[in-house]
């Protein structure tokens, strides 16, 4: 690995489609993942393999791209952990779903080692990643952005800079993942409802999309389900966990999100259904199939 090579950690959806942007705009990508079938993907298409994230250590900056803060910490500080191998003067981007002060925590043990954080969790599923269309929400230094702005350019045709606060980013997403589950529960409903009352899911879809009861992640998620596509992209247990951060977030700053409660209780509830690895459009056929009567299935 070079000081101009872009490491990865965790190679899911997300953490591949990025990976395969910035090798086809002709950065050298190495990766790391504990699925050695993920690897290889990213292999084939002109990736290093990295065995442990210590290996990545000679990365001028290494992607973050896994699931959650605990192993967000292990990555980082853990057996084999970025932290103790990178030099001072390295970069770690931080792009999981997490809690603020896991966010901060991470980039103050960071600091001390002398490496640079950027806070930057992403949004858009892994077609736009993979076309540098998505969204990155991000909160660092300005030197450090201004380093990085061409690689963050490449990555994401939407990049929000929304301080320079470890966390803030984590704070931006958690607040944009809550309307999205909110978004997403409320159009399942409706099409449930929709089906319900004799309709044609798809031609009611239509007229939504064309009118005030719009929104992109039900067109983008019930299109997919009416088609029968139901590739996981998204997995039903990362809003239900993105959902339920965000209401922590919300009791610890003392306000009451009535709505937002309801959509998480339903991505709650699809998981103890066993519907945490399925994509997340599955909520609607899960939310139909709760209702009493032969018209409710889709």
């Amino acid at each position: 690995m070079t000081a101009g090579s872009v490491g990865f950690v965790g190679i899911g959806n997300m953490g591949l489609a990025m990976a395969l942007r910035l090798r086809d705009a002709g950065w050298p990508v190495a990766v790391c993942d504990v699925d050695a079938r993920r690897v290889a993907l990213a292999v084939a298409h002109g990736a290093l393999a990295a065995d442990h994230p210590a290996a990545l250590a000679g990365c001028g900056i290494v992607i973050v791209a896994v699931v959650d803060g605990g192993q967000t910490r292990d990555v980082l500080f853990g057996r084999d952990g970025l932290a103790a191998a990178l030099p001072a003067g390295a970069t770690v981007m931080l792009c999981p779903t997490i809690a603020p002060a896991d966010t901060e925590a991470c980039a103050a043990g960071l600091a001390e080692r002398g490496i640079d954080c950027i806070d930057a969790p992403m949004s858009g599923g892994p077609e736009r990643a993979r076309d540098g269309t998505m969204s990155l929400m991000l909160a660092c230094a300005d030197a450090v952005f201004e380093r990085w702005s061409p690689l963050l350019q490449t990555l994401a045709s939407r990049c929000f800079r929304v301080g320079a606060r470890p966390g803030d980013g984590a704070r931006t997403k958690l607040v944009n993942n809550l309307l999205a589950a909110v978004n997403l529960a409320g159009a399942a409903e409706a099409l449930a409802l929709a089906g319900r009352l004799g309709l044609d899911p798809a031609l009611t879809l239509s007229v939504i999309e064309q009118s005030s009861g719009q929104s992109w992640i039900g067109s983008d998620r019930l299109r997919r389900a009416l088609a029968g596509d139901t590739a996981p992209r998204a997995h039903m247990g990362l809003l239900a966990k993105d959902s339920t951060l965000a209401l922590q977030a919300a009791r610890a700053a003392g306000i009451a999100l009535p709505v937002g409660e309801t959509a998480a209780r339903h991505f709650a509830d699809a998981l103890q259904a066993g519907l945490a690895r399925a994509d997340d459009s599955a909520l609607w056929a899960w939310l139909s199939s709760r209702q009493a009567g032969p018209e409710s299935a889709p």
